[in-house]
């Protein structure tokens, strides 16, 4: 059968990661009955990474640029389904995803969408944290951590803008949104079962890094300050 649903996914050196990570979506999948793709898109990856997840049955592409936006785009451009999801290797999917992606995304009512992220732990730091960068996202109104959306949407804006060197994800999601309120469709959010994400950047940095370091946070958020994306990002260890 012909996959209903692609899941890109981009990987840099995620051997820790990318095992639960598509072993979730198998899970999703046979709790929707349905035939899903997962596509990995790797990145100058030097560990397991292509093994474990061809081992599980992803189809493994390269593009060892050194931008995020261009990986998530050789991900999705590799993917055969009409209807594709984003997920990041170090996160998962809960079992009633896949079910909840595909009751919205062949809806002509939605554009695409995001969905609600959890973490995998929670503390102080980590709080105050996510309330620095809760402005940057809140004043778009859009959801992100997850993306669904058909591949003629994806191909309409461009994809990933591939001159940005982070936030390209909050980026795709506001023209996501454009597009679709240009044809009359509305952005959705998955508000239950959707994905947990790592706390792997806390737990390198620190719980309060992000808190402390508004600088950071604003340079990240400006897409083109390379500097800052290599340190917390690119250059960052695995």
């Amino acid at each position: 059968m012909k996959p209903i649903l692609s899941v890109a996914i981009p990987a840099h050196n995620e051997e820790q990661h990318i095992g639960r990570c598509i072993e979730s979506i198998v899970i999703a999948a046979r709790h929707a009955s349905q035939p899903v793709e997962v596509v990995v898109a790797l990145n100058r990856c030097t560990d397991r990474t292509r093994d474990i997840a061809e081992s599980l049955g992803a189809r493994c592409v390269v593009e060892d640029t050194k931008c995020i936006a261009a990986v998530r785009n050789a991900a999705v451009r590799a993917s055969t389904a009409p209807a594709v999801a984003t997920l990041d290797a170090d996160s998962w999917m809960s079992a009633n995803t896949i079910s909840e992606i595909l009751a919205r995304v062949y809806d002509p009512r939605y554009v695409g969408g995001g969905c609600v992220v959890d973490l995998e732990r929670y503390s102080v730091g980590i709080i105050f944290s996510l309330l620095a960068i809760a402005p940057y996202l809140v004043r778009q109104r859009v959801s992100i951590g997850m993306f669904w959306f058909l591949r003629e949407a994806f191909d309409a804006i461009g994809g990933f803008d591939e001159t940005l060197v982070s936030v390209e994800d909050l980026d795709f999601a506001v023209r996501l949104k454009a597009y679709g309120q240009s044809r009359g469709q509305r952005y959705g959010t998955i508000w239950r079962h959707g994905i947990t994400t790592s706390c792997r950047k806390c737990d390198q940095f620190g719980d309060w890094y992000i808190f402390r370091n508004p600088r950071l946070v604003k340079a990240l958020f400006s897409g083109r300050d390379k500097r800052a994306a290599d340190h917390f990002w690119y250059d960052a260890r695995r």
